[in-house]
């Protein structure tokens, strides 16, 4: 249905001070701060296996036959490409008799924050469900787990075995799972941190957690390790306004094929008028896809 003169009658009439709503400042697209961006242009899906890799070299006894070993497929995660679009229309004479200026013009604004706020939302969800049972990866769990399998039969984890807010020891306790993971075969990974990720409510304790030179929340005169080691800066945290977990936090690493955005048809946005109704008709259409393939790629609590 066209937006007509009833809906806007306000802003027919002479002596409208403002109109408000419509401009408000968007969040950047906070997506990319810890999804992996790719492309993808041919197919309604795309998937990613998981290659288990060889394990440690035996030793090769004079005169012996080498030991083989074979590398084998794991799990497959699935991506099915979703479309995201959003339309509105104007009646010819609501274009017409509008007094305050390009009124099709604000309002695409507002489609393209609707557009971005969707994009956003459909991101965090990967981390607001990430302790679900319901939301499961290609290995059969939730992407923050104590029990992801492994081709050796020793389950990974990537979440603390007890769930506990932000503080240094449970961001030590963190860092170390991290330092201590393995591949499928048991090799190390030697991940390193990227980032660490919290919702609006958890900025506080992060800059004190990593702002000072020593260990925050002490009598003592210790030095504050994590910052002194270089692990994590003050400056490296990443609000996201979109996690709806007020005491959830996370770190991402840069394990590849972690979590992912992948894009099949990038954002389009259109006009065009109708001959016989005289409407003009705006749309925003793109198509996406949000998931995780590799648990190593993001170490989560859920908060105390």
């Amino acid at each position: 249905m066209a937006i007509n003169r009833a809906q806007i009658r306000k802003q027919l009439v002479p002596g409208l001070n403002t109109v408000f709503g419509l401009e408000y400042k968007m969040w950047p697209e906070e997506w990319r701060e810890f999804l992996a961006f790719s492309k993808e242009g041919n197919r309604a899906y795309i998937e990613d296996v998981l290659m288990t890799g060889f394990g440690a070299a035996p030793v090769k006894a004079e005169g012996a036959a080498v030991t083989y070993d074979s590398a084998s497929e794991s799990y497959v995660s699935r991506y099915v490409f979703e479309t995201v679009a959003l339309a509105f229309a104007l009646t010819e004479e609501a274009l017409e008799d509008n007094l305050y200026g390009d009124l099709g013009s604000k309002m695409s604004k507002a489609l393209a924050r609707s557009m971005q706020y969707t994009k956003n939302v459909k991101a965090a969800n990967i981390i607001n469900n990430g302790y679900d049972s319901s939301f499961t990866g290609g290995d059969g769990v939730s992407l923050f787990s104590t029990a992801h399998p492994t081709k050796r039969g020793v389950n990974g984890s990537n979440t603390l075995s007890t769930a506990a807010d932000l503080s240094e020891t449970a961001l030590e306790d963190m860092l170390i799972i991290i330092g201590q993971t393995t591949d499928d075969r048991g090799i190390p990974t030697q991940l390193k941190v990227k980032g660490l990720h919290l919702p609006v409510p958890l900025q506080f304790t992060a800059r004190r957690l990593l702002g000072g030179d020593e260990r925050p929340g002490t009598a003592n005169r210790d030095i504050n390790a994590v910052k002194q080691m270089g692990i994590l800066q003050a400056t490296g945290c990443c609000i996201n306004h979109y996690f709806t977990d007020p005491d959830q936090w996370l770190l991402t690493t840069d394990c590849s094929d972690g979590l992912r955005y992948v894009e099949r048809v990038a954002l389009k946005t259109g006009f065009e008028g109708d001959f016989e109704t005289g409407n003009a008709r705006y749309r925003a259409r793109e198509r996406y896809v949000t998931g995780w393939s590799d648990w190593r790629g993001a170490f989560g609590s859920a908060g105390g």
